[in-house]
């Protein structure tokens, strides 16, 4: 196979511009505004996002997760809370997520602090899932270390006779972060890499607008 050379691969951003005069006021009708233009555009998962935390040890780690829901409260997702980034989170609510658009030429970042949905909030999502999602969840001992796939497979099918009405409850162990955002950045591609960047800061409940050097 061809070895490719990384710094010839390239490519020109000149599908749309942002500005301060173009933006929304409020940063969460400007992200979804942004969300709705993204899923017409017909992405395989349009609310894929990079959700990262800091360890006990300090070190940044990262993830994908999908955004299960958003309003003027914050952005969810859910997830086994005894999993590396549930025990980070734990620890340190600091958090950072961020969506990549290529097909919009598109990014957004936003940091907060993540805090637990409700118990009802947690139950209701999970009971929206299909059973075997649910099964899933149950079987995983997310981030532990596994011996074997087949001891997953058993988990799952242990799971599977243990919940023989089809009724599976929400597991204790598992739930909703709600990320309340203190900082948002959008960033829209433009030609020679002078790229738009456009950032909201929260100051005593009012966002504040500023454009950034690309």
């Amino acid at each position: 196979m061809d070895k490719k050379n990384l710094a010839d691969i390239r490519r020109e951003y000149s599908l749309q511009e942002l500005s301060e005069a173009s933006v929304a006021a409020d940063p969460f009708v400007q992200f979804g505004n942004w969300f709705d233009e993204y899923v017409s555009s017909g992405p395989l998962e349009p609310s894929a996002c990079v959700v990262s935390t800091v360890g006990s040890d300090g070190a940044p780690s990262s993830r994908v997760v999908l955004l299960k829901g958003f309003d003027d409260r914050g952005f969810v997702f859910f997830t086994n809370y005894e999993s590396k980034k549930g025990r980070d989170l734990a620890k340190d609510p600091r958090v950072a997520m961020h969506f990549f658009w290529p097909e919009l030429e598109r990014q957004i970042e936003i940091t907060g602090i993540a805090e637990r949905t409700s118990r009802e909030e947690s139950e209701t999502y999970f009971a929206s899932r299909p059973i075997d999602s649910k099964l899933g969840a149950w079987a995983s001992k997310q981030s532990s270390d596994l011996e074997s796939r087949d001891e997953l497979t058993q988990r799952f099918a242990d799971a599977r006779s243990r919940f023989t009405e089809g009724d599976v409850p929400c597991p204790e162990f598992w739930g909703g972060f709600r990320v309340v955002p203190t900082q948002f950045e959008f960033w829209q591609g433009r030609p020679n890499r002078l790229h738009d960047r456009i950032r909201y800061d929260q100051a005593k409940g009012v966002w504040k607008i500023t454009r950034l050097y690309p």
